[in-house]
């Protein structure tokens, strides 16, 4: 369920997302409201499940993860245990940024970061021999448009 927001609520959010690491003083000034009051907001939307969490976004390609992939999953197996162990598979591969279980002709989507094409392809060989895939596609980014981890924060 959506919490109610108001527009200084709104404006710690878009800071927080823009830079969690600033100071409690920096975000009060660029507000305009005083600390206290902003830090009770902040724990208050904490407290709400409003902010999770913060950590650190980290630059792939200086990290050497100089390739991304979309994996498009098919399966024939739709059956409780199957789906078990195709989560946990997914979830344990800490090359998978992203994953999503999709409505329409592709059963999962998965977004993957890895060091080039012959990292995808041990990325691949382990998870087909932990789990039974009908059929697989790989896409290959070929240049990163946008990425963000801002969500947009709607106006009541």
């Amino acid at each position: 369920m959506a919490q109610t927001l108001d527009p200084l609520d709104r404006r710690i959010l878009a800071e927080l997302q823009a830079d969690s690491a600033q100071s409690l003083d920096d975000i009060a000034r660029k507000v305009g409201s005083s600390k206290t009051p902003v830090w009770n907001r902040i724990r208050r939307m904490r407290e709400a499940g409003i902010i999770l969490r913060e950590s650190a976004i980290l630059d792939a390609e200086a990290l050497g993860l100089e390739a991304c992939f979309f994996v498009l999953v098919r399966t024939s197996e739709h059956e409780a245990e199957w789906q078990r162990r195709f989560l946990d598979a997914v979830r344990a591969r800490p090359e998978v940024l992203e994953a999503h279980r999709l409505a329409g002709d592709i059963d999962y989507i998965l977004k993957i970061r890895v060091r080039n094409a012959r990292a995808y392809d041990a990325f691949y060989q382990a998870l087909i021999a932990q789990v039974k895939i009908h059929n697989v596609t790989a896409l290959l980014s070929m240049e990163e448009i946008k990425a963000t981890t801002a969500l947009p924060i709607p106006e009541d």
